[in-house]
């Protein structure tokens, strides 16, 4: 007769990992990069509705808020697998540098929500040459 291994836990990680998965929130994918003058933050959303999307920048704290729609169903699908997300987003990032609040452009092309805003002066790079004596 072969022995099997107790694993008194095994159960409560098997409820903890099925909370975990209910309970995670999922974001867009994002890249954010810097040039010397600006910060650019793109963020992959496809089926963007402009008019239920919100970008906000506050103590340099970029904020995208937007609800994608559920599309119209049938009842009578029998689906094997369903991986496209829909529904309310957001995402919160601390920008790498200081931005001018009031120079801000947005736009959207081919599923990519692009977000360009104008650095301060302070925070732009400055070159700073060696001098050798």
């Amino acid at each position: 007769m072969a022995m099997t291994p107790w694993k008194p836990f095994s159960d409560l990680d098997k409820i903890l990992k099925e909370e975990t998965e209910l309970l995670k929130v999922d974001q867009p994918q994002m890249d954010i990069h810097e040039t010397d003058n600006k910060v650019i933050a793109e963020f992959n959303l496809p089926d963007l509705d402009p008019e239920k999307t919100e970008i906000t920048l506050r103590d340099n704290v970029l904020r995208v808020k937007t609800n994608t729609e559920k599309k119209e169903e049938k009842e009578d699908k029998n689906y094997w697998r369903r991986e496209i997300k829909r529904g309310f987003f957001e995402r919160v990032v601390t920008l790498p540098a200081s931005v001018k609040e009031d120079e801000i452009e947005a736009s959207y092309e081919k599923g990519i929500l692009k977000i360009e805003m104008e650095k301060e002066k302070e925070s732009q790079n400055k070159k700073i040459e060696i001098k050798i004596r």
